[in-house]
C-alpha cells in the first residue's frame, strides 16, 4: 500500500467517505475513531496523527488461527518499532509511522516473512 494514512478522532461519521478504498471506523462509549487515507480526512476531525504507512497481512485469515498478529507484533516490538493494528473480517492491517516503514520491512524479511509490494 503506497498511500499515507492518518489516525483520527472525529465528532461523527457524517463526512467520512465510506466508499473510499480504505477507511476503518471504530466507536466506543467514549470516542469515534477513523483511520483513513490522509488526503481524505473529513472536516470534522477533533484530533489527528498523520504519517502512517500500512501493510496488509496477505490472504484471508480464519478466525480459528491463533497468534498471527501477535507474532508479527512481537518481532516489531523486539526492534522497538511501534504499530497500530486494524482488523477486518478477512485479515489484519499493520500501520507504522512512515519513518519506520523500511525497518518494518527489513525486520519481517529477516524473520522469514515474504513481503509483496
Amino acid at each position: 500500500m503506497h498511500q499515507e494514512f492518518s489516525v483520527c478522532q472525529v465528532e461523527d461519521y457524517s463526512f467520512v467517505d465510506l466508499d473510499s478504498e480504505y477507511s476503518f471506523i471504530g466507536r466506543t462509549d467514549e470516542e469515534k475513531s477513523l483511520v483513513c487515507i490522509t488526503s481524505e480526512i473529513p472536516p470534522n476531525v477533533i484530533q489527528r496523527d498523520d504519517g502512517w504507512k500500512a501493510l496488509r497481512i496477505q490472504g484471508v485469515l480464519e478466525f480459528s488461527l491463533i497468534g498471527i498478529l501477535s507474532k508479527i507484533a512481537a518481532i516489531l516490538a523486539d526492534h522497538s518499532i511501534p504499530i497500530f493494528a486494524v482488523s477486518t473480517y478477512n485479515t489484519d492491517y499493520l500501520l507504522t509511522k512512515k519513518e519506520n516503514y523500511e525497518k518494518v520491512i527489513k525486520a519481517l524479511k529477516n524473520a522469514g516473512y515474504k513481503i509483496i509490494e
